[in-house]
């Protein structure tokens, strides 16, 4: 088990867990696990979003790598799949975000990028990991005129503009909708607005002040009511919310009604495979899309490919098969044709053209695939037994007879947290209430037994 990384990158309370010391070890392992096959002075992105600590942890990444004898261009505030996208654009030799996602502001965290603007694999983390706590750690230090050098280097934002610009051209110009945009205080406050601006569409934005603790707060695509309110009370066509790190995209529709990520994949994909570009007619999806998704896939001979959670996870299988559009319910939704990780700016304006293109409401969009009724509770428990819970017979038995019961037309999904001490558990079925109660009754058991 891995003692720093988690599901997506290392995340904790900055400057208590998450402390000066340990990015800088995580920055001089990551730099020689990265680049220790160059032949080159390596050249390291750093990218972050508005949190407040985000100053704290760049300087500390930044001496970690400078000290190893890497150069560092600091990109500033960027989201993270803009960060991906220069990363191979830019040709460097790996990159760095420092964000906490949906996280509140108080968490911050790291997540590598190769030099193909990919999360790095469960391995090369590993990797990292070992270094940071062995004695190698201290040879690996420049010296002289080899210590590193940085620099600001936020202009390249231009560069991430220019890349929607190149897709869309001037076919959103016309584009009669009403939309608006909440960026949750995050790394598209100010990039967002600049993006839809440069394309010609009609929007109103909101959350785009950042103050590095108002990240998340009430907004975003954590707290879609925000968004969702001002849709109707603006009387908007559609409105589109990011996390905080822009790396996804929910949306709702003209009545305020959500559409997760599951909506818009099944959206997403039905317009690839009338144009012929959904490579395999496949969709990619973790085990936490609806099995509404599932079904809506079988329906119109589209394969959805499961993998576990986490986009990393996605991505490995798309490029494992060849496959172009893969994602999660959370909004992460990876085209592989034009970025290789989750971004909410690119997903949101590729489910603007699909609306464009049928030539209908955001509502009527949304009908083209039956959400089934899900619940998820959060089990508390400790720590080092949050895996244990494959082992208990009484958990077993109470899952198992819950599946027999549903016989196709639900279904329950138990996994531990990847960040928290916590085991999720998840029921869909047709109604509410009861899966509601039924899902509360395992999450009692799975605390009393695994505490």
């Amino acid at each position: 088990m891995r003692k720093y990384f988690g599901t997506d990158g290392i995340r904790r309370i900055a400057n208590l867990e998450l402390t000066p010391d340990l990015v800088f070890r995580v920055a001089k392992a990551g730099a020689h696990v990265l680049t220790k096959h160059s032949n080159h002075m390596p050249t390291i992105l750093i990218g972050r979003d508005t949190r407040i600590s985000g100053s704290l942890i760049e300087s500390a990444m930044t001496a970690g790598f400078l000290s190893y004898g890497a150069n560092v261009k600091l990109l500033g505030v960027m989201p993270t799949p803009a960060v991906a996208y220069l990363t191979k654009k830019l040709n460097a030799d790996a990159s760095v975000v420092i964000s906490a996602s949906h996280n509140t502001f108080e968490f911050n965290g790291v997540k590598y990028f190769s030099n193909q603007g990919m999360k790095i694999p469960d391995e090369i983390e590993e990797e990292i990991e070992e270094i940071m706590d062995s004695d190698k750690l201290s040879t690996l230090m420049a010296v002289g005129d080899k210590i590193g050098i940085s620099e600001e280097a936020n202009r390249y934002v231009y560069e991430y503009i220019q890349f929607f610009k190149d897709i869309f051209g001037n076919e959103l110009k016309n584009c009669p909708l009403k939309i608006g945009i909440d960026t949750a205080n995050g790394a598209t406050s100010e990039v967002a607005g600049m993006i839809f601006s440069e394309l010609g569409l009609h929007f109103e934005i909101i959350h785009h002040q950042p103050n590095g603790v108002n990240i998340n707060e009430n907004c975003g695509s954590t707290h879609l009511e925000a968004i969702a309110s001002y849709v109707k009370e603006h009387h908007l066509d559609l409105g589109i919310a990011y996390d905080g790190d822009g790396d996804r995209c929910l949306a709702v529709d003209e009545n305020g009604e959500i559409m997760d990520g599951d909506v818009i994949m099944a959206i997403l994909a039905k317009d690839l495979q009338k144009k012929n570009k959904l490579k395999n007619d496949t969709l990619v999806v973790t085990v936490m899309s609806n099995l509404g998704l599932k079904k809506y896939g079988e329906q119109n001979n589209i394969q959805m490919v499961t993998t576990k959670v986490g986009d990393r996870y996605v991505l490995e299988e798309m490029l494992k098969n060849g496959y172009n559009l893969g994602g999660e319910q959370s909004g992460h939704v990876i085209m592989l044709d034009y970025n290789p990780t989750g971004d909410g700016i690119l997903t949101s304006l590729m489910l603007i053209r699909a609306i464009l293109t049928e030539n209908k409401k955001a509502s009527e969009m949304k009908k083209i695939v039956k959400i089934y009724p899900q619940v998820l509770i959060n089990a508390k428990v400790s720590s080092e037994r949050k895996y244990d819970y494959e082992k208990d017979a009484e958990i077993k038995q109470k899952i198992a007879e819950l599946e027999a019961e549903f016989a196709g037309n639900g279904r329950v999904l138990i996994r531990p947290s990847g960040t928290e001490p916590k085991v999720r558990v998840m029921i869909e079925g047709e109604k509410q209430e009861y899966i509601t109660k039924r899902a509360q009754e395992i999450a009692n058991l799975i605390e009393q037994k695994l505490q």
